[in-house]
């Protein structure tokens, strides 16, 4: 009662699939943190720009 060589393919093949979805999550997982950082550095920016235009205005 052995596998055919199909039934080994298509086993073959959903293992891969199910290796490649997971590896694409990760990798999706990860760059949204990354962006999730950046927005938090962009944010901080923004508002000591909007600090130092007002320090500007309140000097002239």
């Amino acid at each position: 009662m052995g596998m055919s060589e199909e039934s080994v393919l298509i086993l073959l093949s959903l293992v891969l699939l199910i290796g490649l979805t997971l590896r694409w999550i990760r990798i999706i997982k990860v760059n949204s943190n990354i962006q999730v950082e950046q927005n938090k550095e962009i944010i901080e920016l923004l508002k000591k720009n909007s600090r130092d235009k007002d320090e500007i205005k309140i000097n002239e």
